[in-house]
């Protein structure tokens, strides 16, 4: 079986391998220059991993795993957009390197470009290949409206920001093992439990990234520490916060939200103050291992040899401590 390592190694040749410099130029220069941003790459990868541990060939894996990768940055570069968010991976942003117009027109080309990899696929598997790939980037769609949502709403629990971010984050971790283990022949209960595995790694993935923004290295993370609390995001931190929060404190928590005046360091430092009072670190870590825990009692079910499971236990157990 392969490592991580070399499976990611594996992805980002053959996706150097492809060629999106085309005319006009405008039009794909910020596809190429998004694509060359070498983040995690967890998704792609993740549909390797789940084809090469049911017995799979991963080269025939390989298309659906660029089509994963090329629609999570047209969500990422419309994301940044609307989050008007300059950073990513250390580097301006599509919308903040050219302007906002390119960057829709960018991101709606690369969704397209992603269904002419998606279709490289045996014909038999591709009706079940189109089901799963829709559905997940209109979930997307979905999640990211509800994200939108939230900045209109003075009060969102945290059942509706877990549903927002299982869809708009954590079902593309799902679908991306889900495909692999559809291309690998895998049984329906199977691609079932692995899907749900990958939507609880997503849970736990997307919650790590909200610690990460407050309580993370900018130079590591890659982003501005604090850029949620900057954009007024409410992100699981700030709910979890005013949940556990009295009075006083609630009240103190959305007035610093709704502060237009309070300059950005001075609103970070305060908004860490109460969440460091009201141990908000320690419970977001324990929110963080629940869900992977739970994805790991879904692999625990998969119906294969215990050792070819590895690889993948092997990357949740990074997530826990990763720092980017």
């Amino acid at each position: 079986m392969y490592t991580y390592d070399e499976l990611y190694d594996l992805f980002s040749a053959h996706l150097n391998n492809q060629s999106f410099s085309k005319n006009p130029k405008e039009l794909y220069e910020p596809i190429v220059y998004s694509l060359s941003q070498c983040g995690k790459r967890l998704r792609p990868v993740f549909t390797l991993m789940a084809s090469d541990m049911f017995g799979g060939d991963i080269k025939k894996a390989l298309p659906q795993a660029l089509a994963v990768e090329l629609l999570h940055n047209f969500t990422l570069i419309h994301d940044d957009l609307m989050d008007q968010s300059p950073i990513r991976h250390g580097k301006e942003t599509v919308y903040k390197k050219w302007d906002a117009k390119l960057a829709v027109l960018s991101g709606d080309a690369l969704f397209v470009l992603a269904y002419t990899y998606i279709l490289q696929a045996d014909k038999t598997l591709l009706p079940e290949i189109l089901k799963i790939f829709n559905t997940t980037a209109l979930q997307a769609c979905e999640g990211q409206q509800m994200d939108l949502n939230f900045e209109k709403q003075r009060q969102v629990t945290l059942d509706d920001y877990l549903s927002m971010i299982r869809l708009k984050t954590a079902v593309l971790f799902g679908a991306s093992l889900k495909l692999g283990a559809l291309i690998a022949g895998s049984s329906e209960k199977n691609k079932q439990l692995i899907y749900e595995f990958g939507v609880n790694v997503g849970m736990g993935f997307q919650l790590q990234d909200d610690l990460l923004d407050l309580y993370g290295n900018e130079e590591i993370f890659g982003k501005r520490t604090g850029q949620d609390i900057i954009e007024n995001k409410k992100t699981y931190l700030f709910i979890k916060a005013l949940s556990a929060a009295d009075v006083k404190t609630k009240d103190i928590l959305l007035d610093y939200f709704h502060e237009k005046q309070l300059p950005a360091e001075e609103k970070i430092k305060a908004f860490r103050e109460i969440f460091d009072r009201l141990d908000i670190e320690k419970l977001t870590r324990k929110a963080i291992a629940g869900y992977l825990d739970k994805g790991l009692e879904k692999l625990d079910e998969v119906e294969i040899p215990e050792a070819r499971k590895e690889p993948l236990r092997g990357v949740v157990k990074a997530m826990i401590n990763r720092e980017k």
